[in-house]
């Protein structure tokens, strides 16, 4: 009997072939092989339009520009997968700028500081959202919405309605524009922005997948009232979520704010369609409960390589808008598209 123990598991265990056609066959992963090839073929059809486009400068651009959207995607996806929606984190990102700019060009705090502000009334203002939602029940799209035009009215009336210079912090661009890599290796001067896209991408994977937090996010987004029967603090967990998403949204506004040097605080609102759109395009499901960081970075790329695209292009700035929207509907339609055949 001991003898065919071993034949009959083995024929039980699934074969490389097996596992891969599950693998291929899973509508996650179909989700990101789709959104990697569509990827592939707007940088081939773009390099095929414009020679610009494939231009070591013009590849600078869309990394740093990706770098900001990621991130911002990154906090996005968090809330998602909930369920739920934040319409703020452009705006956020701004105000967190702001905010480290008051810290080190108004104040002459050491720049540890203005980083620490920043990720800090990031936390705060995601923590604020995150009470209106869970406490007042306040849908999320209203109370984000307000917390959208609240935080773009405070970054106006803190600065003065006047971008803050950190020409008093010189070392302040290089988070986002020197290259630690490029310092090891030369031939690669991918800027700090990347870098630091990737690390929050990596740290956000493991949270979402490796941690109590990220176990009760997608069960908020499953079926949150199931986790509420099962005795868990749902407020809680949902406030812990909108204020991570906070956080993040603090180290975007770093990303912008070192990229420009400046805080700009008019600038903001806008970004987080296209924010939205890159975690929708990378599988996340609107309705919650599904979605992964790397899907989201993939979306963010296609986000970036699509407007930069357009604008080597020379489309005009209105048009760049209508594909954007075009985009997100068509986007959610294939969400739509996919839960109806899950």
């Amino acid at each position: 009997m001991s003898s065919t123990q071993p034949a009959e598991l083995a024929a039980e265990r699934p074969g490389a072939i097996e596992i891969l056609k599950r693998t291929l066959f899973n509508p996650a992963t179909r989700q990101k092989l789709l959104a990697f090839a569509s990827l592939l073929a707007l940088m081939l059809f773009f390099s095929v339009a414009s020679n610009n486009f494939l231009q070591a400068d013009n590849m600078v651009s869309i990394l740093q520009s990706t770098a900001v959207n990621g991130v911002l995607a990154i906090a996005c996806t968090f809330v998602i997968i909930t369920g739920g929606i934040d319409l703020s984190v452009g705006t956020l990102m701004t105000f967190c700028a702001v905010m480290a700019g008051v810290f080190l060009t108004y104040w002459g705090m050491p720049i540890y500081v203005g980083i620490v502000a920043a990720i800090f009334f990031g936390g705060v203002c995601g923590f604020t959202s995150g009470v209106l939602i869970a406490k007042l029940k306040i849908p999320p799209f209203i109370a984000t919405l307000g917390m959208m035009m609240l935080l773009k009215g405070l970054s106006l009336v803190i600065s003065g309605t006047k971008p803050i210079y950190f020409n008093d912090t010189p070392e302040f661009p290089a988070i986002s524009q020197d290259s630690l890599i490029g310092y090891f290796i030369p031939a690669a001067p991918i800027p700090n922005a990347v870098l630091i896209l990737f690390l929050v991408a990596i740290a956000a994977g493991i949270v979402l997948n490796k941690t109590l937090l990220g176990r009760y996010t997608f069960a908020l987004g499953s079926n949150e009232e199931a986790v509420r029967l099962s005795g868990v603090n749902v407020d809680f967990w949902k406030i812990v979520v909108y204020s991570l998403s906070g956080a993040i949204c603090g180290i975007a506004g770093l990303l912008i704010a070192s990229r420009l040097n400046s805080a700009q605080p008019a600038l903001g609102q806008g970004y987080e369609l296209d924010a939205i759109a890159a975690v929708v395009i990378g599988g996340t499901s609107l309705s919650g409960g599904t979605g992964t960081i790397l899907g989201t970075i993939i979306g963010a790329f296609i986000m970036s390589v699509l407007i930069n695209g357009l604008r080597i292009m020379s489309v005009a700035q209105e048009w760049q808008t209508v594909v954007t929207g075009v985009i997100i509907i068509l986007a959610v339609y294939t969400d739509i598209l996919r839960r109806g055949k899950s």
